[in-house]
């Protein structure tokens, strides 16, 4: 069995990465026409705000249906309806808006982001500097922070991701140690030292609304307070465990095209509405200043460079968790998508 290589953000496998030039690399991309890319690149409010209102309200009509029917059995559906919208839907919503491309309007960008952020405890300044981190560095090992199928993988924890065990009490003890001015190491290294005095102001503010919460639940006798707010990020966060780990998990490490670290999955409506169009997420990564509503298109126009997407969700899981499994004994296993050959000037299929 190989030596474990160390994921961190300050040990010798981000050193090594670093020295290999794959820090900051020039990454391929699949070239389309300048202006067909402007086109696609184009920002507009309205899908957004439709969508947002679409989300906000179903969560309202939810949030009021499991009151009203409170404390009997009858508000358990309308509590795990609730608890996907506020659990899930809010991490791509966090992606999305963070990206700042969701909406054309900057400040409508900033209200969903931190709304969001709230929602799935990240705090806002160090995950938007992780993120960056994630899309520079995508998959590259000790320099990229959102890895979760590291190797050998454990697969046990990353079943119980499915229910927030563990996101949402490290998410709470993040939030405290910020409120506290302290930053880890690994935060320090990817978010400036500029920065930290939004890091803890955004902490302090979180704290003492989640105090209230506790609060409100001491005072009500009641769970109810915290099934609204806080605990939905964990028994609601099942649906954007299921689509991100799709994303990347049982592909390659340490390489510098997105379409061997990358994959595109088709997905039902519904879902494609709770995780806002990252199914295309191999095209997200390789122009990810293309919006969520334009992400289909962006996936017609190159999908004959790319390697075939996956046909669902099923199908996705069915393609990685053998090999994450089989990464157990040998780290090295991995998952080799086939590339297209590529296109010549006049249209035809090279060697």
């Amino acid at each position: 069995m190989s030596q474990p290589r160390d994921y961190s953000m300050t040990g010798d496998d981000g050193r090594a990465a670093v020295a290999r030039g794959l820090a900051d690399a020039q990454w391929y991309q699949t070239p389309v026409a300048r202006k067909r890319l402007k086109e696609l690149m184009q920002r507009s409010d309205g899908p957004a705000i439709r969508d947002t209102v679409l989300w906000l309200g179903l969560m309202v009509a939810f949030a009021t249906a499991a009151i009203a029917l409170w404390p009997s059995w009858w508000c358990v559906p309308f509590f795990a309806a609730y608890g996907v919208l506020y659990g899930s839907a809010s991490d791509s919503r966090w992606h999305e808006a963070g990206h700042g491309t969701a909406f054309k309007t900057r400040w409508m960008n900033t209200a969903v982001y931190q709304i969001a952020c709230f929602m799935i405890v990240r705090n806002p300044t160090t995950w938007r500097w992780s993120h960056t981190r994630h899309h520079s560095d995508t998959i590259i090992v000790g320099r990229d922070p959102e890895i979760v199928g590291m190797r050998p993988p454990k697969l046990g924890s990353i079943a119980l991701y499915f229910f927030g065990v563990f996101d949402l009490p490290r998410g709470l003890r993040t939030m405290v140690r910020h409120a506290l001015g302290r930053i880890s190491a690994d935060e320090a290294s990817y978010t400036p030292e500029s920065e930290h005095r939004k890091v803890f102001r955004d902490a302090r503010i979180w704290t003492v609304l989640y105090i209230a919460i506790v609060a409100a639940c001491v005072v009500r006798d009641s769970w109810l307070p915290a099934l609204l707010v806080g605990l939905p990020r964990m028994y609601g966060a099942w649906h954007h465990v299921l689509t991100g780990l799709t994303q990347h998990c049982g592909l390659d490490e340490d390489v510098t095209d997105h379409r061997l670290n990358s994959r595109t999955v088709y997905m039902n409506p519904v879902s494609r509405f709770i995780y806002w169009n990252m199914n295309y997420h191999l095209e997200h990564h390789m122009y990810p200043l293309v919006p969520f509503h334009h992400l289909r298109e962006l996936h017609d126009e190159i999908k004959h460079d790319l390697p075939p997407a996956i046909p669902s969700i099923a199908a996705a899981y069915r393609q990685f968790v053998p090999v994450m499994f089989a990464q157990r004994t040998d780290p090295s296993v991995c998952i080799h998508p086939q590339l297209p050959a590529p296109r010549l000037a006049d249209g035809t299929l090279g060697a």
